[in-house]
């Protein structure tokens, strides 16, 4: 049997809640650490840690923030946002600070040229 829509709903929220506990851990970031830097109190990032609440797409930029990590890596694991091909490189240069957007767009063009190069190497018949 489908899993309804809520119970759907609710799997995302543990997902997102444990994958920012993974990061704050992998960070070593106490609760109460992150939760002063992202804005948010103690007892609600207990909650979505704990798959309990929901956050937002502006609560989730506050937490990857004070994680040092890209928002936009929080919402693909929230389910906001689909992966970007191109997985962490992409987003690491989409994220860069100091780069223009022109400069950003350049270097997606670039590595996903060579990514195409690369695929279409493996599929070709050896000679």
């Amino acid at each position: 049997m489908d899993k309804s829509i809520d119970e759907a709903v609710a799997d995302l929220g543990r997902d997102i809640g444990e994958y920012i506990r993974q990061q704050r851990n992998t960070a070593k970031i106490s609760l109460r650490q992150l939760a002063k830097l992202a804005g948010v109190s103690n007892p609600y990032l207990s909650q979505i840690e704990r798959g309990l609440r929901k956050p937002s797409a502006e609560i989730l930029q506050q937490i990857a923030k004070g994680l040092r990590i890209s928002a936009e890596a929080l919402y693909v694991e929230a389910g906001i946002l689909e992966q970007r091909e191109g997985g962490a490189l992409a987003d690491a240069i989409v994220t860069a600070p100091d780069l223009t957007e022109r400069q950003k767009q350049v270097l997606l063009d670039v590595y996903e040229s060579f990514r195409r190069e690369n695929t279409a190497t493996k599929t070709k018949p050896e000679e």
